[in-house]
């Protein structure tokens, strides 16, 4: 019997058409033997919620770049309490300052990966952070 693999929607919102980083951790994400599924460009809050209940899965990791990463974290915690799903971890990446990461983990996210993080340490910290929710 095989176990269940790690399920992530990568995400990224709003009108931020810069996708790079979040193709590199797709592809580190699903090397490592998770289901990736990625929403695209330009997706809204609601986009990404629905789509990551509809799949099951197990995270979302927003990619942002547009400087607007107070809101969309927000929004789609807030969204996932509203819709019952608050059991699916949001983490994030992107040219987000340092001085904004604490209250980003303040409103729910999990982890916030900087430019020249290496994957293995998101890897990591995703499949632990899975591990423990159970």
């Amino acid at each position: 019997m095989s176990e269940k693999k790690i399920r992530v929607v990568i995400a990224k919102p709003g009108l931020d058409g810069h996708d790079r980083g979040a193709k590199v951790i797709a592809r580190a994400l699903r090397d490592a033997g998770m289901e990736i599924i990625y929403t695209g460009l330009r997706q809204t809050p609601e986009q990404i919620v629905t789509t990551a209940i509809q799949e099951d899965a197990d995270a979302i990791g927003i990619s942002i770049l547009s400087g607007a990463h107070q809101f969309y974290f927000k929004r789609v915690i807030d969204l996932l309490k509203e819709k019952n799903a608050s059991d699916i971890l949001v983490f994030g990446g992107g040219v987000i300052p340092e001085g904004d990461v604490p209250s980003l983990l303040e409103m729910g996210a999990g982890a916030i990966f900087g430019p020249g993080t290496p994957t293995s340490t998101t890897i990591e910290w995703l499949e632990k952070a899975v591990a423990v929710k159970g």
